[in-house]
């Protein structure tokens, strides 16, 4: 694995001689002061075998997005390893991150708290954020994106679409096991050609989920999946 070509908070990415990309999933967590935390946006603390499932949860629901018909950048996983083998994909921008939300909580919440109440349910509404932690992870608007370059309306509309596709097999995955999912947070990319294709990995650490109207901690989360 000379060939290593990103260094990332949770992933290295190397580059394969037949052209794809291999994902090396670490133990390192984002978090502050020992805490696990999604939302943080530096490394804070290393968890045994975190990589490994989040690994396992993003093979399990990268083949079902697949065998549903929805472009992925996924190939196949190496369990013994920790890798993830992955088609090449161009981010949008400098990385842009999209959530889907079936409830208001968090952020979407604190932003309209005077026009709904929290918890309300939500029909999949979808919003992007550019990756930016100097400035908070702007939101942008589907016009923004155009203006801006960083994606055609096509693109935006293939997007928005997938996302909730995605959301909604998740959540009904979830479901199953007592499970309610609140919101998840995607990535994706385009190949040579402009197609979307979801991108980086589908793990407990990118969705609020709750049971019983409690939250679940992502490594929770992880247990009571594969349990």
């Amino acid at each position: 694995m000379s060939n290593l070509v990103y260094t990332g908070k949770t992933k290295n990415v190397y580059a394969l001689d037949n052209g794809n990309y291999l994902l090396k999933f670490k133990d390192d967590c984002t978090g502050k002061d020992g805490v696990f935390d999604p939302g943080e946006n530096s490394v804070g603390l290393t968890i045994d075998g975190v990589g490994d499932v989040n690994l396992r949860m993003s093979i399990y629901f990268f083949e079902k997005v697949n065998a549903a018909g929805i472009r992925t950048h996924y190939i196949s996983a190496n369990l013994a390893d920790t890798t993830m083998e992955v088609l090449p994909a161009k981010p949008f921008g400098k990385g842009l991150e999209v959530i889907c939300r079936h409830k208001a909580v968090g952020s979407f919440y604190r932003r309209y708290s005077d026009y709904i109440e929290e918890g309300a349910d939500l029909p999949a509404y979808v919003e992007m954020t550019f990756k930016n932690d100097a400035k908070g992870d702007p939101l942008v608007t589907k016009d923004g994106l155009i203006d801006l370059g960083v994606m055609t309306g096509e693109q935006y509309d293939d997007i928005k679409a997938m996302t909730q596709k995605i959301t909604q097999i998740v959540a009904d995955d979830l479901k199953e096991k007592g499970l309610i999912l609140y919101d998840i947070k995607f990535e994706f990319g385009y190949d040579k050609d402009g197609k979307v294709m979801l991108i980086d990995e589908i793990a407990s650490g990118n969705m609020r989920v709750y049971k019983n109207g409690e939250y679940v901690d992502p490594m929770t989360l992880s247990k009571l999946f594969f349990a």
